[in-house]
């Protein structure tokens, strides 16, 4: 049994979901949403306040700022109202309706930014707002996730030596990307004490991360507009780069199963079979995924059939290849 007596205590989660008779695969997904932030980036908020509090960076006057997209808004939020801190959380117009609300029930004041950097998208925007708010007002502590090292440091301690003892025979791990807090994090753990298990980098189309160009994207999560400052591509053995439609069908075909869960998870676990189709055509590798959100967040939006037919067609509802649905829909059409 767990008592806590604060939210944020509740970080951690050691859950796995056997994915094999949904997808056909060996393939295992870690739960990290499972906590009140409902994201993994709990992991990276605790860290980063934590590390903030022991270097006396957090004053009486003190008011935590941060440029999020969503997940690690949220997770600060509820870190920032369990520890009686303000906070001020820099977003932009693709931040979904649902998690705003969210941050406006935890005490959090959203600044919202409409209009992209003609290079750097969103992200590079809402960077360069969090400098020039820092700059007018000393109270701010800006953590920024996409350079403090607690941030992977929490999944290099934390998450990745879960997978490996839950998993010591493992094949491979596949990590989506964002500000790569989470895939830093555990693919060094796995370069460190794990040399034969390979570790795949799961991106997002749009995204320049590995190089490639950018491109609008209307689903938040993974992927960036500006490189990581994190990010070193040596550390992975792979890389697959996942179309917001396959994100969308990889969350339909979750959810079909019963599995509500968010943008990331469905970028990560089609990502991850597109790599096994292409890699393991024998079916015989033990691998794992880290499935970073919820689905709550995402009813708006990727799980709105009006939402997804306005913006990416009929195909985006269709199932992703190799996969088995549900039969509700021909019980349907023949009640």
């Amino acid at each position: 049994m767990a008592i806590i007596s604060a939210p944020h205590e509740l970080a951690d989660s050691d859950t796995y979901v056997d994915l094999a008779p949904v997808v056909g695969w060996q393939l295992y997904m870690k739960c990290e949403g499972m906590n009140f932030g409902g994201s993994v980036k709990m992991r990276a908020a605790v860290a980063m306040v934590g590390a903030a509090e022991r270097d006396s960076l957090i004053g009486r006057d003190s008011v935590l700022i941060e440029s999020s997209s969503g997940n690690l808004g949220v997770a600060l939020s509820v870190v920032a109202a369990g520890k009686g801190l303000r906070f001020v959380c820099v977003t932009d117009r693709r931040c979904n309706a649902t998690t705003a609300a969210a941050m406006r029930a935890l005490g959090t004041e959203l600044v919202v930014v409409d209009e992209p950097d003609p290079e750097g998208g969103f992200l590079q925007a809402r960077l360069d707002l969090v400098r020039e708010l820092c700059a007018a007002d000393p109270r701010l502590v800006w953590l920024n996730q996409y350079t403090n090292e607690a941030n992977h440091r929490a999944h290099y301690e934390g998450t990745a030596p879960q997978i490996l003892s839950a998993f010591p025979d493992l094949d491979v791990l596949f990590v989506g990307v964002g500000t790569a807090g989470t895939a830093v994090g555990c693919a060094t753990y796995l370069r460190d004490h794990a040399r034969g298990t390979q570790v795949v980098a799961i991106d997002a189309v749009g995204s320049v991360t590995f190089g490639t160009p950018a491109a609008p994207r209307l689903i938040p999560g993974l992927g960036a507009s500006v490189p990581p400052p994190l990010f070193d591509h040596r550390l992975f053995d792979d890389t697959v780069q996942v179309t917001e439609v396959d994100t969308i069908k990889g969350c339909r075909l979750l959810a079909s199963h019963g599995l509500l869960l968010g943008g990331s998870t469905g970028t990560v676990v089609s990502g991850a079979l597109d790599w096994l189709d292409r890699n393991d055509p024998e079916r015989s590798l033990k691998t794992v995924c880290i499935s970073p959100d919820m689905g709550d967040r995402y009813l708006e939006t990727i799980y709105d059939d009006t939402w997804v037919l306005e913006h990416f067609g009929a195909t985006s509802i269709e199932p992703l290849p190799g996969t088995r649905t549900p039969g509700s829909t021909a019980v349907l059409s023949a009640l």
